[in-house]
């Protein structure tokens, strides 16, 4: 790989001994890894990455039944570190506050369970939507998804949280192998220039932070100045912050492409967090005595668990937000908690992050499908099933796992997969 020639004078100085190991690690082909969903169905035969507890080396498909069902998560194996040194504790309120395109919030996710709060935010619009997909398909319940400035969440979110996650934009000099056009991009300017816009995020970020809690810092790139030299800047600036752990990855030491994480503690003493009560908006978005009974005879037929949240209606969409938020209404919101499904003509339709969220055992209707019918399912098309049932509301499962709900009619499938995500090879 043809490399920036200040770049390779910049890690000669650093690295001495080393650089030519490191030089040599550009012509190795990029390691592949991903994660599996400790709450859905399913094993692997893949190599372990020992540094990750959910980790595995090899390449997921995003066509397979595993991707597609939340299962896996493609990741590399380094970026897959920041997860695991932020290692939520159940219950926390947690911010992955650069959250697109979803690989540390789904990993963040795989400690906190259904426990505590996530909220995810990416600043992208574009980007945001991804992120919603990822999350979807991951089967999050406990979270909401932002499209903010951190400016803005910082009004919102005053010492809020316990563990705030910043996987800061950076020069991206980690993913050099994997994304081979980001050289073009590399310069010494960038790096400085990125140097100033992580200051500016974290910033924002401190002022979330409950006191006693966590923040972890992390870029893809081995660069001092964005790395190294901004915790340096927030002990300084913070003195109740203490540094708890640090690692850099190197390519010619560890089996993944390049990562920077750094844990630091708030000092202060812990505090018991107070709770926000409803939100401002909530009695404009509140159900209607029908819709309220639409929504709870579903529930009755379909669900064999207790939703804990509090219910929402925005235009005709029913969500359960996470209880205790403060208010949301002066935000861009990407997804407001659970999409249970959308009210039409006096009937209710659960919706495909619902499917996604619930396993077999939380609901009372499921049919299974084969791999000729979910591929004819993932195309749009309708699926008969020989099975006779009765007509309904079901859970689609693949290989255990759910692909959203759908409705059943005289032994037929109709297609409720959404039109954004069908694919037809």
């Amino acid at each position: 790989m043809e490399l920036p020639k200040d770049f390779k004078e910049k890690y000669q100085f650093i690295l001495k001994d080393e650089f030519q190991a490191f030089i040599s690690s550009f012509d190795e082909p990029a390691v592949s890894g991903f994660r599996l969903n400790p709450f859905k169905i399913g094993s692997t035969q893949a190599e372990k990455i020992l540094e990750s507890k959910f980790g595995y080396y090899g390449k997921i498909s995003g066509h397979s039944a595993a991707f597609l069902t939340g299962l896996a998560y493609s990741q590399e194996p380094a970026a897959q570190m920041v997860g695991e040194m932020a290692h939520p504790e159940a219950g926390m309120r947690v911010l992955d506050l650069c959250a697109a395109p979803g690989g540390k919030s789904t990993h963040l996710l795989s400690f906190l369970g259904e426990s505590g709060l996530l909220v995810s935010n990416e600043i992208s619009s574009k980007r945001a939507k991804v992120l919603v997909e990822n999350m979807e398909r991951w089967g999050s319940r406990n979270t909401v998804i932002l499209n903010e400035s951190p400016q803005k969440l910082a009004k919102t979110f005053p010492e809020y949280f316990d563990l705030i996650v910043v996987d800061a934009p950076c020069s991206g000099e980690g993913m050099f192998r994997k994304d081979p056009d980001a050289v073009q991009y590399w310069s010494q300017d960038y790096v400085r220039e990125c140097a100033e816009r992580q200051r500016e995020i974290l910033t924002e970020a401190v002022k979330m932070l409950a006191p006693g809690g966590k923040l972890v810092y992390s870029t893809c790139t081995w660069s001092p100045e964005e790395d190294e030299a901004q915790v340096e800047w927030l002990l300084r600036e913070y003195p109740d912050f203490e540094r708890q752990q640090e690692q850099k990855f190197w390519p010619h030491k560890f089996r993944g492409e390049g990562q920077f994480v750094s844990v630091l503690k708030d000092s202060r003493a812990r505090v018991i967090p107070v709770k926000q009560g409803k939100s401002a908006k909530a009695s404009k978005n509140s159900l209607t005595i029908e819709q309220r009974k639409l929504w709870q005879q579903f529930a009755e037929e379909s669900l064999s668990v207790q939703l804990d949240g509090n219910l929402q209606l925005f235009a005709d969409n029913l969500y359960i937000l996470p209880k205790d938020l403060p208010d949301l209404s002066k935000l861009k919101i990407a997804r407001n908690g659970l999409h249970l499904g959308v009210f039409k003509k006096n009937r209710f339709e659960p919706s495909y992050a619902l499917g996604m969220a619930l396993s077999a055992s939380e609901t009372v209707n499921h049919v299974e499908l084969d791999e000729l019918q979910f591929r004819a399912y993932l195309a749009g098309n309708t699926v008969k099933v020989e099975e006779r049932l009765k007509n309904g509301w079901y859970q689609l499962l693949v290989q255990g796992n759910g692909l959203g709900f759908a409705k059943l009619v005289d032994s037929t499938v109709k297609n409720y997969y959404p039109k954004g995500l069908r694919r037809y090879d």
